[in-house]
């Protein structure tokens, strides 16, 4: 049997260690992870293999030639362009099509059996087997469910964590019959698990999981670098060290010089002809490549040193990489996390700071301090996108300095010349932030529309009118030192979760686009934006029967950005109106909870006195809209969207409404009774609102205060949601109180539990065993049917250690049950 390497991959997320070198050629324990990987293979007699590359491909095929060395027959597959893991192989057809063959990835460290995999495969007559592992963090690779006889039931692709249904993912190691050619079309970009996979399971062909026992890391991020070469160190994978092991765990390989008053504290390893000279220590974890020179008294922890390196004396070096043919000259200090290229200088008593990441061939100044990548600026960030776009403290996480480099992301997304739109919440932080955002899409060529001070809703309404995108920064909701920068599509909805991680690639590379003078973008801004607003609601929304009414109704601008839009909208929707808390206040541009809870009340009081029809409070930047009925009673934002969707329904009689999963099956008699349907989505909301884009809906609404009024828009909008309000009750006849009356009460509750990211999957996977013959939905997260309709669903949140769950059942008692059952399996995958 032959086998096939795949080492055509850039290794983007990997620089700058990849900028000169391809990843296949990174030196883990001073062997080239492509090196262990050929030495797996020979081991288990497959001698004869195609090696498929692209990037950089002269330095893979000068580095190992034709596998003499290795006591190998290897031959190459060039690509010219890149053409994904199936085409890839495709490309080597020639070379494989007489007999089956076994595919491995060039750049994930294993000690797989891969003897017993190949047993597997012909003893189960597959026509392809994927060989399978479990993690503790599945998200960045392609997770797999497998029946009781190995058969593969489904795959996932790089899932969100709302996706995750198991721990058991796919390593990229397969073993193949040549017919699996006929589906791969030649010259174009194919993946196994995105296209190949699916087709062969959907006619029913020979798709087998072996789940492998082992080690396997994919060697994909800078920290599974560093993790790969203390497993290797602590003897977590069997892989052969090149060296003499002198002492339990300190392996020193051929020609180096280790002066006896050097201190060594193992597991470490120190490459051929290093040189570790008096008083230098170096500790746990480390690796020394070769031609290294460890200068008196400096200090290594682990670090991970390429070749031909110079460690002058009095450094220090903890838990970095340096790349090969780099200086570091005297006392200077290397953090956590930061890597820095190939060929550089790093001057005496110059500080690298954690994270920091320094590119090849840069030079850093004597007693420098640095705390922002070079020459691409500032670091990376491992979460960058939160709940509602990019989050933190004013001026402590978000500084004008981040907000010009989150632009300049932006922007290097978008074509030069393209327009973006730009707004703003009323707190002075949200000002300030958002003329250095202007800056720098100006200074990439982005032509600026900026709104100034507006609603979130007419933001994305402006940025709809023909920009390829917009910016909103508004302060978080219920934390006043927070602000949020938001990013928008073309269509003014949340960026999508693609465009998400291109942005976030873009701004962990820091390869930023800079315009040429004669580029600089333009700045206007446009007029009559209010205007335009409220008149395409008055249009779009039926506000038949609401002057024949004479409805009164109480109005809440909580002091926000609305109230700039009421002004135009209430006098022309033809309602006796009074308005409160019309002024807007800088000093509170949000508000906590409780004070939100305490304004509803007020609210509810002035509308019983006035004897309204009803009472609304917008959100401060007239996204949300809280509701109060006609005595005065606060209707909770769960009961809120029940009352608007019967309202709805009623009046429309079809259609679809889109609704978050976590949201109350009672919706489903409501839709029903009046013969519309529930689509469910994820509980994303760019999710909800992409649903709502599509044909035949009618509404939409995430249960908190969010409502989406589809004539006019798919995303949240207060202003077009009191406007259908309005127009529906004024024709409805009935007040609000009697619409919630004839709704059946929902009994949903919630809970909160600490989970460690790395059981996350596991727990996940653990919901799905226990679930055994009960009805499994996996829109978001995993949500479990009962026999008689109870339902519970966990989901893991994106951004924290924790799992989320909800439960229904007939009352509150069984909901809980209910709970206390599920949160035991959740608590139980972390023991």
């Amino acid at each position: 049997m032959k086998a096939v390497v795949m080492a055509g991959g850039s290794g983007t997320r990997l620089r700058p260690m990849t900028a000169s070198m391809p990843k296949p050629l990174l030196p883990v324990v001073n062997r080239p992870i492509m090196e262990h990987v050929l030495r797996l293979l020979k081991r288990h007699g497959l001698t004869e293999t195609v090696v498929t590359v692209q990037f950089l491909a002269s330095l893979v095929k000068n580095y190992f030639g034709d596998g003499e060395e290795l006591g190998m027959e290897l031959t190459y597959a060039n690509e010219e362009k890149p053409l994904g893991t199936a085409g890839s192989v495709k490309n080597a057809e020639a070379a494989l099509k007489d007999d089956s063959f076994l595919v491995i990835s060039g750049d994930a460290l294993t000690d797989f059996d891969l003897t017993e995999l190949i047993r597997f495969h012909r003893e189960r007559g597959a026509l392809v087997t994927v060989c399978l592992t479990r993690v503790p963090n599945p998200l960045e690779f392609g997770i797999t469910i497998v029946d009781d006889e190995g058969r593969v039931e489904r795959f996932l692709e790089k899932p969100t964590w709302g996706q995750v249904f198991s721990d058991t993912v796919n390593t990229g190691i397969y073993v193949m019959e040549p017919e699996v050619f006929d589906y791969v079309d030649p010259d174009v970009p194919v993946d196994w698990s995105g296209d190949v996979f699916p087709r062969l399971m959907k006619e029913g062909k020979p798709v087998y999981g072996y789940v492998a026992e082992g080690y396997w890391e994919d060697v994909g991020t800078h920290e599974s670098y560093v993790k790969a070469q203390a497993d290797v160190l602590e003897g977590k994978v069997d892989v052969e060290i090149d060296g003499f092991e002198i002492s339990p765990g300190v392996w020193v390989a051929e020609g180096a010089e280790v002066h006896p008053d050097a201190t060594l504290r193992g597991p470490l390893y120190i490459g051929d002809y290093a040189k570790v000279e008096s008083g230098a220590e170096i500790r746990e974890h480390t690796v020394v490549g070769s031609n290294v020179v460890v200068k008196s008294d400096a200090f290594l922890h682990r670090a991970v040193v390429h070749d031909n390196v110079y460690i002058g004396p009095q450094t220090n070096l903890r838990g970095c990489v340096v790349g090969k043919n780099t200086d570091v000259m005297r006392a200077a200090r290397i953090e956590d996390g930061a890597v820095i290229g190939d060929e550089c200088l790093i001057g005496e008593e110059s500080i690298i700071q954690d994270t920091v990441r320094v590119y090849p061939f840069k030079t850093i100044e004597a007693g420098a301090f640095v705390n922002t990548s070079v020459i691409w600026e500032s670091r990376g960030q491992a979460n960058l996108f939160g709940a509602r776009g990019v989050t933190g403290i004013l001026n402590v996480e978000i500084t004008p300095e981040v907000a010009v480099r989150l632009a300049s992301a932006y922007a290097t997304t978008l074509k030069k010349g393209a327009t973006v739109t730009t707004a703003r919440d009323h707190s002075r932080g949200a000002r300030a932030l958002k003329r250095a955002v202007i800056s720098a899409l100006q200074a990439s060529a982005i032509d600026v529309r900026d709104l100034e001070n507006v609603p979130l809703p007419v933001a994305r309404q402006q940025t709809a009118r023909g920009s390829a995108g917009g910016i909103m920064i508004r302060t978080t909701p219920g934390v006043p030192d927070s602000v949020d920068v938001m990013f928008l599509d073309e269509h003014g909805a949340d960026l999508s979760q693609a465009g998400q991680r291109k942005l976030d690639r873009v701004y962990a590379r820091q390869e930023f686009r800079r315009a040429f003078p004669g580029e600089i973008g333009d700045l206007r801004f446009p007029a009559s934006v209010f205007d335009a607003y409220t008149g395409s609601v008055l249009r779009a929304v039926d506000t038949s029967g609401v002057r024949e009414a004479g409805m009164k109704v109480v109005v809440d601008a909580a002091h926000g950005s609305a109230s700039l839009v009421l002004p135009s909208l209430l006098g022309k929707l033809g309602v006796d109106a009074l308005t409160i808390n019309g002024g807007l206040d800088e000093a509170r541009p949000t508000e906590t909870a409780e004070d939100r809870a305490a304004a509803l009340v007020r609210l509810g009081e002035i509308v019983a006195s006035a004897r309204a029809a009803f009472g609304v409070r917008f959100d401060p930047v007239g996204e949300q809209l809280s509701v109060v009925d006609e005595r005065g009673r606060v209707i909770d934002d769960h009961r809120a969207l029940l009352v608007l969707l019967d309202l709805v329904a009623a009046e429309r009689r079809s259609g679809r409404v889109v609704l978050p999963v976590t949201t109350t099956r009672i919706a489903e008699q409501v839709a029903a009774y009046h013969g519309t349907q529930v689509a469910w989505t994820t509980t994303s909301p760019d999710d909800l609102t992409r649903a709502a884009a599509k044909e035949a809906t009618v509404f939409g609404g995430d249960g908190q205060g969010g409502f989406i009024v589809p004539e006019f828009g798919n995303v949240f909008d207060a202003t077009a949601a009191f406007v259908r309000l309005t127009g529906l009750v004024a024709r409805t006849q009935l007040s609000l109180s009697q619409i919630d009356a004839r709704i059946p009460r929902a009994h949903v509750l919630r809970r909160d539990i600490v989970t460690p990211w790395a059981v996350k999957g596991m727990v996940m996977r653990r919901v799905v065993e226990s679930a055994e013959d009960r009805q499994v939905d996996t829109t978001d997260g995993v949500r479990v049917v009962e026999p008689d309709g109870r339902w519970v669903m966990v989901l893991p949140d994106p951004a924290e250690a924790v799992t989320h769950l909800w439960a229904e059942g007939p009352d509150d008692e069984a909901a809980r049950q209910l709970l206390d059952r599920w949160s035991a399996v959740v608590d139980s995958a972390g023991d």
